[in-house]
């Protein structure tokens, strides 16, 4: 039941043409955090908030920074146009993500509201002619923004009125420190601010000290992820790493898992064998992996979103790990050198009905545990995350649990109940499959998705517009096949079925490539987890009685 008390977006005294963007977006009533910071916005004062991921943090500085342009140019004296807002984002993904939401509130305002983003490095000259056409609202990374500094094609001194800080507390994780120090000295000394996080930590303490002003602080009492009705969080201990592989082969195969799934590794190199082992079974997946161009990256998500394919493995290494300082970020032994250092995946990637994440190795931080389980159950959608612990991660496992719970102390990540002695006839062939996924395997595979998307330039964009069949060439899921497939592996023979789950699942079988010009039914919402019969009663994951 909607609370009589809150404030709609019709009372905040927005310009037309924004209330008719929010309308077209189906956005009824604003969430905590825009109900809350765009008032205080409007007034003029410099923010900090922290919202938990998939909250609305977006939009919850985007429609006062439109709206506050659209006054000034409405009522202010006629001057020359200007940038006079900047957006710094930590990733790529997420400022083209940024700068996707606002032009889709400026919608109807874009003759009067241009918006660019400059954080693709391999579009210099192009971002060049469009910065000389001064936009009102620019978009970018700190090293790209920095960089346009210095050459001069963007000039803020005398002109910038508003700077926005989005993910702020990940921005000092990337090595974005210098770069961002020496951004401030070409600002000028006064302006509005808004700095946007899902966390408070020393970062965006510093931050803050660097960029506002006297702010308001929004620490907004909610939790981190969405409640238990919405979100189910699960925690399954295997005993060793190659029961990790087993469960996961069971849940995949069996369909015990329905809808799309993000399936979480802590490293690149993980995330290949986890593809290459799937492929033994005719399972497909794809890796989105950071050493792939920007475009290649952005599309895999289009395809994932429009329903292409249902599984995508993914890494936060790169964006989640031990904070990497100054000059050298994306350094160290624990990191693929050739990933780029602003490709990001767990945080604020817009990942379309996600039914479940999977936690296929732990997440390194109680934080990445957060980001994580954000890419699903957004908005009102409801989802689960299931996360693999080996008896060894226990400790770390209790200090996710300790942050989940706050204060109340009750546990938030329940035992799955599965019981793997069921699936014991699948354990010979895992480890048939495990056996040949080797190390060169995985560099073949690796090399070989690298050569393919050579070939997929965009300079046949012309061509697949007239041949839409053809885009089937462009998935991401096809196999790699550098590892020995066995054909008969991508079936499950009936006796190998556990009699509890027999007539309750169906084995996976390979799904029917869409055309490109098919629209891909909504993702179902039921939970993804199918409950089961074991032993004659019915068993679901929840947790165990006491």
């Amino acid at each position: 039941m909607e609370d009589p008390e809150s404030l709609g977006f019709e009372h905040m005294g927005l310009d037309h043409r924004l209330l008719q963007a929010v309308t077209d977006l189906g956005w009824s009533r604003p969430t905590l955090i825009q109900e809350k910071a765009i008032p205080l916005a409007l007034e003029g004062k410099d923010l900090l908030a922290r919202a938990r991921t998939g909250s609305g943090k977006t939009a919850a500085y985007a429609i006062p920074m439109l709206q506050l342009l659209l006054h000034r140019k409405a009522t202010g004296p006629v001057v020359e146009q200007a940038v006079r807002t900047l957006v710094l984002v930590p990733t790529k993904e997420l400022a083209r993500q940024a700068q996707s939401m606002i032009q889709q509130l400026a919608a109807y305002c874009a003759r009067d509201i241009r918006v660019a983003n400059v954080s693709a490095a391999e579009d210099s000259a192009s971002q060049r002619a469009v910065l000389m056409e001064k936009p009102d609202v620019v978009v970018g990374t700190p090293s790209r923004i920095l960089n346009h500094l210095q050459q001069d094609n963007l000039k803020l001194r005398d002109s910038m009125e508003l700077l926005v800080v989005d993910e702020a507390d990940l921005l000092f994780s990337f090595g974005f420190e210098e770069e961002l120090k020496s951004l401030l000295c070409h600002l000028p000394r006064i302006y509005q601010a808004f700095l946007m996080s899902a966390t408070f930590n020393e970062d965006v303490q510093a931050l803050k000290e660097l960029v506002l002003h006297n702010p308001v602080t929004l620490k907004l009492q909610e939790s981190q992820l969405p409640g238990p009705d919405q979100l189910q969080q699960f925690q399954v201990v295997c005993e060793t790493e190659e029961d990790k592989f087993l469960l996961l082969y069971a849940l995949l195969k069996l369909s015990l898992i329905r809808g799309k799934s993000l399936l979480f590794v802590n490293t690149l190199e993980r995330s290949y064998r986890l593809r290459l082992f799937l492929e033994q079974f005719s399972i497909p997946a794809c890796v989105l992996n950071g050493e792939l161009p920007l475009r290649s990256r952005c599309h895999i998500i289009s395809q994932f979103n429009q329903g292409f394919y249902d599984c995508v493995i993914a890494t936060d290494a790169e964006v989640l790990g031990p904070p990497v300082k100054g000059k050298h970020r994306g350094k160290g032994p624990k990191r693929d050198k050739a990933s780029d250092p602003e490709a990001g995946v767990a945080r604020g990637i817009d990942f379309h009905h996600v039914c479940a994440v999977l936690n296929f190795d732990l997440p390194p931080t109680p934080e990445a545990y957060i980001h994580r389980a954000g890419r699903t159950a957004r908005a009102n959608n409801p989802g689960i995350v299931l996360t693999f612990v080996l008896p060894t991660e226990q400790s770390q496992l209790g200090k996710i649990e300790e942050l989940l719970s706050g204060d109340s102390g009750a546990p938030v990540l329940l035992p799955y109940q599965f019981h793997m002695e069921e699936i014991e006839g699948f354990r010979y062939r895992c480890r048939d499959a495990m056996r040949s996924v080797t190390k060169q395997a995985i560099r073949e595979a690796r090399l070989k998705e690298i050569k393919e998307e050579l070939l997929h330039s965009e300079k046949l964009k012309t061509y697949f517009e007239d041949n839409p069949r053809d885009l089937q060439l462009l998935r991401h899921d096809l196999p790699l096949h550098p590892a020995v497939v066995k054909p008969h592996l991508g079936n499950v023979p009936d006796y190998l079925v556990p009699p509890a789950l027999r007539g309750l699942v169906h084995p996976h079988k390979k799904r029917k490539k869409p055309l490109a010009s098919k629209k891909t039914k909504k993702a179902k919402t039921q939970n993804p987890l199918r409950s089961f019969k074991h032993r004659g009663e019915k068993c679901r994951p929840t947790a165990a009685p006491s």
